[in-house]
């Protein structure tokens, strides 16, 4: 079995733009702050062969596109029965 990390990544614009459409007042700021830290502990701590995928302007589709490639999964369960 082979285990494929995939860490979606965004600019701190896109974060910062998502999270206003989804938080109000005093929670955007503690959400951001959060945000931040934690993208960063990521970031950081991730292993080295972990695949970055950016959403940046990306559809859901496209993005998960780009990841059933990168882990190979798309192609297992498209191929044909043994």
């Amino acid at each position: 079995m082979r285990i494929v990390r995939v860490l979606l990544t965004a600019t701190d614009a896109t974060t910062r733009q998502r999270l206003r459409r989804r938080e109000l007042g005093s929670e955007l700021e503690r959400e951001w702050e959060s945000s931040t830290r934690k993208a960063r502990l990521l970031d950081q701590r991730a292993p080295a062969d972990t695949v970055r995928v950016m959403t940046d302007g990306r559809t859901v589709p496209d993005i998960a596109r780009e990841v059933t490639s990168a882990t190979g999964w798309a192609e297992r369960h498209h191929a044909s029965p043994p």
